[in-house]
């Protein structure tokens, strides 16, 4: 046995983690997913951006007195088959009928001002693609009409960037699956602190280690490097995975850094949660709603802790970025702080009495 009572607790919390069904299907899905996201992914972005679905084509139904120079917009367009229309009544009846996936009627104001009103399908995979096509063929009818009324214009505008191309596997793997894989360990291991605690306050438990010579503090202490450590050390195997994958991960060392300095905060804030509500069901509600409100809260700071890990591991990381991430150090640092110093005022006599 360890000399140190804290690490004893520990390894007694680790080992009772396996037997917790609940939270070892949590790890083996998370597991699944960093262990086949090359896979994965191609069927998430098919859902993330349909858009990104290749030899699709859509048919627009297209009707308007301005027509021609929208269809000639469009027709730039891949995955866009315009067909157009000399009456709305014609156009319309293709739409209904399911000749066309959507409908495009053209007018103009007074001012000059080209206006459109487009009808999808209402529900379905299919509206959502036709959707994405229509927006990207409605932004290049929109850079057109720009670059042609700037002659209008009695200064030299700037010139339109050229329309940059970018892979959406590439986005969606690390603005979402690479925050996912790093953030979801964090709210896991949270929230098995709060059941570790929350259990055993309500079995009376805590009575037991009366005859050792340990602390509550000490206690909490080998709960808390338990739940703590689960998170980075999941999100180091995720990486890996990842890796293995094909998808790299630059500054991995500061992502598992930021891993861990929220994952102590957000461990911390679970720990002062099952100490004061009165039942484990609550006490999972109030910490689930505390979360969930921290990162909302979070989206005020100048980056989002997901953009945050996203920039780490894209590699382009600011200085803003390293910022929040000594920032996060702080806070993990001060929330255990905090928990320690308050369970320290308290005793096993006055918690076991609150339950």
């Amino acid at each position: 046995m360890s000399r140190d009572p804290r690490l004893t607790i520990a390894r007694r919390e680790f080992g009772a983690l396996t037997s917790e069904k609940t939270i070892v299907l949590a790890l083996l899905i998370q597991l699944f997913v960093a262990g086949f996201s090359s896979f994965l992914v191609v069927g998430l972005v098919s859902m993330y951006d349909p858009g990104s679905i290749d030899g699709a084509s859509v048919d627009v139904g297209l009707v308007g007195d301005d027509g021609d120079a929208v269809a000639d917009s469009l027709a730039d367009v891949d995955g866009l088959d315009v067909r157009q229309y000399a009456e709305e009544s014609s156009a319309r009846s293709a739409f209904q009928d399911g000749r066309v996936d959507a409908l495009l009627v053209v007018s103009e104001d007074e001012d000059g001002r080209v206006l459109i009103r487009a009808s999808v399908p209402d529900s379905g995979v299919r509206s959502t693609y036709t959707v994405v096509q229509l927006r990207d063929g409605l932004e290049a009818l929109e850079r057109d009409r720009r670059a042609a009324l700037s002659d209008r214009l009695s200064f030299e505008p700037l010139a339109l960037p050229e329309e940059a191309s970018a892979s959406p596997y590439f986005g969606f793997t690390y603005t979402v699956l690479v925050p996912l894989l790093c953030f979801l360990p964090v709210f896991i291991s949270g929230s098995i602190a709060v059941d570790s605690v929350s259990e055993e306050l309500e079995h009376g438990t805590l009575e037991l280690l009366r005859a050792a010579p340990i602390t509550l503090v000490d206690i909490l202490d080998g709960k808390l490097l338990t739940a703590a450590a689960l998170a980075p050390a999941q999100a180091a195997l995720w990486l890996g995975l990842l890796a293995i994958n094909g998808i790299p991960v630059a500054n991995a060392l500061p992502v598992l850094a930021l891993v861990a300095a929220v994952a102590a905060a957000i461990v911390s804030l679970g720990i002062a949660i099952a100490l004061l509500a009165p039942d484990r069901r609550q006490a999972q509600l109030v910490y689930s709603v505390g979360v969930l409100s921290v990162f909302v809260v979070a989206s005020l700071l100048p980056e989002h802790p997901a953009n945050t890990v996203a920039k780490l591991a894209i590699g382009s990381p600011t200085g803003t970025t390293w910022t929040l991430v000594g920032g996060y150090a702080v806070a993990g640092v001060m929330g255990v702080t905090l928990v320690r110093v308050a369970v320290g005022r308290l005793s096993i006599d006055a918690l076991g009495g609150d339950r």
